[in-house]
C-alpha cells in the first residue's frame, strides 16, 4: 500500500529525530568539513542534511519527491538548497558532491541501480556514498518497533533489500570499494507520541488491530518506567575514485 508522505509531514517533523551514531558516521567515515558539498537524497524534511550543515558548515542540498516535506525542510533553512525529485532521476549532472547519502529511503527506490550509477556520475574523484539502511538483523532486533509490533517485521523483510544485495548493486555501478558500518543507540523511550502518531511507516502497513495491541504495551510498560529502546542501522558506504 503506498503513503502519502505529503500527509506526513507534519507527523515526520515532530516525531522523527537524528540517529546521533548515523550523524556522527557520516561526518567521520564521510570526511565532511566547511569545504564539502553533500548531497541527501530522500531528504525529508531535512533534518540529517541540516544538522550536517550546522555541525561542520557543509554547503549541501537535498531532494525528496514530497512537497510538503521539502516545504518543512526549507522553512527550518535557508542555508541549504533543497528540490523535489527521485533519487532515480538525480536533477543534476556535474559531479560536484563530496557525500551522497541517503537514510531509510532505499528501500522506497524502485529502480536502485539507475541511481547508484548516477550518483557515481554526481560524485568528485574520492567522493562517497552511503545507504543508511536496515539488516535484516537491525530490524528484527529493533525495539519497539519490532519487539512490540511484531507484525511489522515480516513486512520490513519484505521491503527491504538485502545489504549484500545493495553492495553489489554499488560495485556494479562503478564503486571499486563497498564496505559496511553499523550504529547503535540504547537509550529510555519515555514518550511514545511518535507511535500513537504512526510517525513509522511501517505502523501504516500492519492490521489496525496489530497496532492497538502494540500500543496497548507500550503504556502498560511506561507504568512501571521507561521503555528500553534500542535503535541501530547498517551504513553501506562505497568510493568512486575513477573517472
Amino acid at each position: 500500500m503506498p503513503l502519502n508522505y505529503d500527509s506526513l509531514a507534519t507527523v515526520y517533523a515532530r516525531n522523527r529525530n537524528v540517529h546521533p551514531g548515523v550523524l556522527v558516521a557520516l561526518m567521520a567515515t564521510g570526511k565532511i568539513d566547511s569545504s564539502s558539498h553533500i548531497l541527501e537524497v530522500g531528504c525529508g524534511t531535512g533534518n540529517y542534511s541540516i544538522a550536517l550543515h550546522e555541525a561542520t558548515a557543509c554547503r549541501g542540498a537535498g531532494i525528496d519527491p514530497s512537497a510538503e516535506m521539502l516545504a518543512v525542510a526549507r522553512s527550518r533553512t535557508n542555508a541549504l538548497y533543497f528540490r523535489q525529485a527521485k533519487a532515480e532521476s538525480l536533477p543534476f549532472t556535474q559531479p560536484g558532491f563530496d557525500l551522497i547519502f541517503s537514510v531509510d529511503v532505499v528501500h522506497h527506490v524502485t529502480d536502485r541501480p539507475a541511481f547508484f550509477r548516477k550518483a557515481a556520475r554526481l560524485l568528485r574523484p574520492g567522493g562517497r556514498l552511503c545507504t543508511v539502511t536496515d539488516s535484516a538483523e537491525d530490524i528484527r532486533r529493533r525495539v519497539p518497533l519490532s519487539s512490540h509490533f511484531p507484525e511489522t517485521v515480516a513486512v520490513e523483510m519484505g521491503r527491504y533489500p538485502r545489504i549484500a544485495t545493495l553492495s553489489d548493486e554499488m560495485a556494479a555501478a562503478g564503486f571499486g570499494t563497498v564496505w559496511t558500518e553499523t550504529v547503535e543507540l540504547a537509550y529510555p523511550l519515555s514518550d511514545i507520541q511518535g507511535y500513537r502518531e504512526r510517525a513509522y511507516s511501517s505502523l501504516h502497513l500492519i492490521p489496525a488491530n496489530a497496532f492497538q495491541r502494540g500500543m496497548v504495551r507500550m503504556e502498560q510498560e511506561l507504568a512501571s518506567g521507561p521503555i528500553a529502546a534500542l535503535s541501530l542501522y547498517t551504513l553501506v558506504w562505497a568510493e568512486f575514485t575513477l573517472r
